[in-house]
C-alpha cells in the first residue's frame, strides 16, 4: 500500500518541532503552549493527536473540508439543536470541540458556522469584566523565545543623526546575542540581526 504524503507548511512544522520538544521531555507545557500561542487545553489537544498520529494530526483544517451543504440534513439538525439546547451559549470554537470530543460530529468549526449562521444562529458575544494583564513568565532558557525590538534615537548626541538600533533580546536571560544600527526601522535590518543570531547562537525555536 502506498503510504500517504504529507506536506507541512511554516506553521505546522514550528508546531511539530515544539511538540517533538515536548514529548522528548525538553519544554514544558506552558512553554510549549507559549511558543504556539496556543491555550494548555489546546496544547493538550494538539499532543495527544501527536502522539497518535504523527504529522497527520498538523494537516490543516482547510484540506479535505466538508462544504457544510454536504452535512446531512439529520447531522445539521442534530448540531442546530445541541447549539440551543445543551451547549446553549458557546461559541462557534468551543461548540466544535464539544461536538468533536462529545458527539461524534467530527466537523471543522467554519463548517459548524456556516450551518448555524444558515439558522440564523450567530455565536454569543459575552461581556468580560476589565482586567490587568498578568506579566507572562519568561522562559527557562537560553534560545527558547527571542524578542526583536527597534529604537530611534540620537545615539550619537544631542547633535548627532537620528539612528535606529535593532536588536534580538533572549527572552529567558534578557541579554542581547545582535544588534545594529540603521538609519532606518525595515526588514532588511532584522534579518541581518537575524543571521548574526544563526551563526554565533544557532537557530532560536521562537520568534
Amino acid at each position: 500500500m502506498e503510504e500517504e504524503q504529507i506536506s507541512l507548511g511554516t506553521k505546522e512544522q514550528k508546531r511539530a518541532t515544539v511538540l517533538n520538544q515536548v514529548l522528548a521531555g525538553g519544554l514544558r507545557l506552558a512553554e510549549a503552549a507559549a511558543l504556539l500561542a496556543l491555550s494548555p487545553r489546546q496544547l493538550k489537544r494538539l499532543k495527544s493527536r501527536y502522539r497518535q498520529r504523527g504529522p497527520a494530526a498538523l494537516w490543516h483544517g482547510n484540506r479535505g473540508r466538508v462544504p457544510w451543504q454536504a452535512v446531512p440534513p439529520e447531522q445539521q439538525d442534530r448540531i442546530r439543536t445541541l447549539a440551543q439546547g445543551r451547549y446553549l451559549g458557546f461559541n462557534h470554537q468551543h461548540l466544535t470541540e464539544m461536538l468533536q470530543e462529545h458527539e461524534q460530529l467530527r466537523f471543522h468549526r467554519t463548517t459548524v458556522r456556516r450551518i448555524l449562521l444558515a439558522a440564523g444562529l450567530r455565536t454569543p458575544r459575552v461581556r468580560r469584566p476589565p482586567h490587568h494583564r498578568s506579566r507572562r513568565d519568561r522562559m527557562s532558557r537560553e534560545g527558547m523565545l527571542l524578542q526583536a525590538d527597534g529604537s530611534r534615537h540620537r545615539w550619537l548626541g544631542p547633535q548627532g543623526p537620528f539612528w535606529t538600533l535593532v536588536g534580538a533580546i533572549d527572552d529567558a536571560t534578557g541579554t542581547v546575542p545582535a544588534a545594529q544600527f540603521r538609519e532606518q526601522e525595515d526588514a532588511q535590518g532584522y534579518l541581518q540581526v537575524l543571521q548574526q543570531v544563526v551563526r554565533t547562537k544557532g537557530i532560536p525555536l521562537g520568534l
